[in-house]
């Protein structure tokens, strides 16, 4: 005895169609409206490496400081001089008093004095918290003297 089973037509009236048009549409829209992190990128860098060293993630209230080899600094992609980091800073903790975040990411060859001026100012202003960045050992190549 053969077993008789009866389609239903509800999916043959399914059209695909509006439905990709949709996810494109979905996938445009957020392709343009994010805002990928190159804020660190603004200096030729070398990084120190460190033992514990983690990948560099990017939150949404992180403003990212680089120090460049020769002791120049960059904020928000472009260089400036202290007094300017300094008021970016300031104008960042203001905003977001309770969750602001400063990386700082220095050359490998930079002047330690440079990074402690840093260090100093983020004191200073009671940056809630402020980081140094550094690469895993594995991936670093020696130092160039």
């Amino acid at each position: 005895m053969a077993i008789q089973i009866k389609k239903g037509k509800a999916l043959e009236s399914l059209t695909l169609t509006p439905l990709i048009d949709v996810v494109f549409l979905l996938l445009i829209f957020f392709l343009v409206a994010t805002q990928f992190a190159q804020d660190d990128e603004q200096l030729p860098i070398q990084l120190p490496s460190a033992s514990n060293a983690l990948p560099m993630t990017l939150e949404p209230d992180e403003l990212v400081v680089a120090v460049g080899e020769d002791g120049s600094y960059a904020v928000r992609g472009r260089r400036v001089p202290l007094a300017e980091v300094e008021r970016v800073v300031q104008q960042a903790v203001v905003d977001n008093p309770q969750r602001q975040t400063v990386i700082i990411r220095g050359d490998r060859r930079v002047p330690f004095q440079f990074v402690v001026a840093l260090l100093d100012l983020m004191h200073r202003l009671r940056v809630p918290s402020y980081r140094i960045v550094a690469e895993a050992p594995e991936t670093v190549n020696p130092p160039q003297p």
